[in-house]
């Protein structure tokens, strides 16, 4: 049979079995946890997917680096052995599906005489990688790796190639769910508007002036009003603030972010809300600190428009497109595969 190489896209995330260095650390944290999972399938197999066994070593890979955070979840230990079982149901159909996702790739469509294959380059690289990653480049520490999990370089090479075609698989499913129609945008947005209500913000500067000694309000108050004059003239207000300033974020030009009317202090909020972009408070005298606030944006209360949020939706529709295309191929792939539990 005629072999021929398959191109895949230079980008992909990888997310393997690997990260042994991760699992092998989260395994000796958590050596006095009984995970059950010797109980539960006694024969060291959960499942067998074509011919290919999913065993209690695999699972419990994936599994131990979960269980600090799931003990952190779990108020006691009859929550944390319920959760705990879900989880292993959750890996073990997690890793069914990978099982199948890889026989997908590699059977032959209608129409083809030929078999896809992964260049040999990639796995290589792919290697070099990860025993630079987590191995610090050292091969005896690598190797050592591979026989206390008892498996041979071949067997690990096999796993780190199927591990390339499961992303590549996972990625070409989620290329093919981006485009939206304009008309699904709209629906989306007559049906979610509640969802795009924005409340009033400003994009907020400030420039602080402290007191200084024998400093009296008015000789305060007529040092920021020089400073709210040269805005009002034209000069930037964050190049001023780097050069005033006495609070901490002067080095950023005194940028605040984007404030909300409730988050602000009524002394703050009511005339900066009264501003409109590119707008200058008079200065406001509290205590021995004396502030100018500068609007660089502003968002008004009430529901955008389509055109505001029209990417967003976009974006929205094409995650919901992709989950419930994935679910689809999922099921069909799990139809037509061979799966037996334990």
């Amino acid at each position: 049979m005629i072999t021929r190489r398959f191109v895949f896209g230079a980008l992909f995330s990888f997310s393997l079995a690997t990260l042994p260095i991760a699992a092998e650390n989260a395994s000796n944290s958590t050596t006095a946890i009984d995970d059950g999972l010797n109980l539960r399938f006694a024969n060291g197999i959960a499942a067998i997917v074509e011919s290919k066994p999913i065993t209690v070593d695999d699972i419990r890979r994936e599994i131990t680096p979960l269980i600090p955070s799931l003990q952190r979840e779990c108020r006691n230990e009859q929550e944390f052995n319920v959760k705990l079982e879900a989880l292993q149901d959750d890996i073990i159909q997690s890793l069914i599906d990978r099982e199948l996702i890889v026989k997908e790739f590699y059977r032959k469509k209608d129409g083809e005489d030929e078999v896809r294959r992964i260049p040999s380059t990639y796995v290589d690289n792919r290697l070099d990688e990860i025993q630079a990653e987590d191995f610090g480049g050292d091969r005896s520490k690598f190797l050592a790796y591979l026989r206390a999990r008892g498996i041979t370089l071949r067997d690990y090479r096999t796993e780190v190639e199927n591990d390339i075609i499961y992303q590549y698989m996972r990625g070409q499913q989620r290329r093919n769910q981006n485009i939206v129609s304009p008309v699904k945008i709209e629906q989306y947005y007559a049906e979610n508007k509640d969802r795009f209500y924005q409340e009033d913000e400003a994009h907020m500067r400030l420039i602080q002036l402290n007191r200084e000694e024998g400093e009296s309000d008015l000789q305060l108050t007529t040092r920021a009003t020089e400073i709210v004059n040269r805005v009002r003239n034209g000069e930037r207000f964050d190049e001023i603030a780097k050069q005033y300033s006495k609070e901490s974020r002067r080095a950023r030009g005194g940028d605040w972010g984007w404030q909300k009317r409730p988050d602000l202090k009524k002394e703050f909020s009511e005339p900066l809300f009264a501003l409109k972009k590119g707008e200058v408070t008079d200065p406001i005298l509290l205590g021995d600190n004396c502030f100018v606030l500068f609007v660089e944006e502003r968002k008004y209360a009430g529901t955008q428009t389509i055109d505001d949020v029209r990417d967003e939706i976009e974006r929205i529709l094409i995650q919901q497109m992709s989950r419930q295309s994935h679910e689809r191929w999922l099921e069909r792939l799990r139809r037509n595969g061979y799966v037996k539990h334990y």
